[in-house]
């Protein structure tokens, strides 16, 4: 079977993500970030079967509402048969006119129930597929908290160390590489929030998915701006200055 390109297929997003997780344990073993990925890893996990299901016909659903709709035609039918015109006296006509109002206002009624019992479907996906897309907006923002004491101006700063100065035990490269897994982080996230839009192109849907590719966008882009600060300051990878000689 042809492999399809035109979309993405949750297996191989997995399969990145678990090799991104594995490139995270052995560069820094014990990190947080390796825990952060392989959070990422389970929710992509479980994000995959629950957009499979939100993307599958809800069958019991829709035999519900085929069913009420019979009913409903059922009914206006034995309403239509019980409107008789025996004479055209005064009373009579009074009597089907007020039938027919009625018969109206079932039909009216039966409407709105009609158009919410089609809708009701989309709404219970879009509420699961939102519920889903929150979780991955977090997991973004943990990812961000990560590379926040990530300072490329490591052991070249003058002015020391305070006392609640973060901790700087990794080397410029070490650096360098730790930004760029989070950078691979946020756009995995994306790509996990993109099976949702994918499966179930509802547009409040697809703005929550647009909204949180924006965010990883900028995430990154400011990622890699601490990159090319480190690049720029030339190639050296030794490790970081003991904290006696920095200050």
């Amino acid at each position: 079977m042809a492999r399809s390109y035109r979309s993405l297929d949750p297996q191989k997003v997995i399969e990145t993500i678990s090799a991104l997780h594995q490139r995270i344990v052995e560069r820094f073993p014990g990190a947080g970030l390796g825990e952060v990925c392989s959070e990422l890893k389970f929710i992509a996990e479980h994000n995959s079967q629950r957009a499979e299901a939100i993307g599958r016909r809800n069958i019991p659903l829709r035999v519900f509402f085929l069913a009420l709709v019979v009913g409903g035609l059922w009914l206006l039918t034995r309403v239509a048969f019980l409107v008789s015109l025996p004479s055209t006296t005064a009373d009579n006509v009074y009597s089907v006119l007020q039938g027919i109002e009625a018969a109206m206002n079932i039909i009216v009624l039966m409407g709105a129930a009609l158009f919410f019992l089609v809708t009701i479907e989309d709404r219970l996906k879009r509420r699961r597929a939102l519920t889903a897309l929150h979780e991955l907006r977090s997991i973004v923002h943990v990812i961000d908290m990560h590379q926040l004491t990530k300072d490329p101006s490591m052991g070249v700063s003058v002015g020391g160390d305070t006392p609640s100065s973060p901790a700087r035990t990794l080397s410029r490269f070490e650096i360098t590489r730790y930004l760029d897994y989070c950078s691979e982080m946020l756009s995995l996230t994306s790509k996990v929030a993109v099976l949702y839009a994918q499966v179930f192109p509802d547009p409040v849907v697809t703005d929550a998915v647009s909204d949180i590719e924006r965010i990883t966008a900028g995430l990154s882009q400011k990622i890699w701006q601490k990159i090319m600060i480190l690049q720029a300051l030339g190639p050296e990878a030794a490790p970081a200055l003991p904290a006696a000689v920095r200050s």
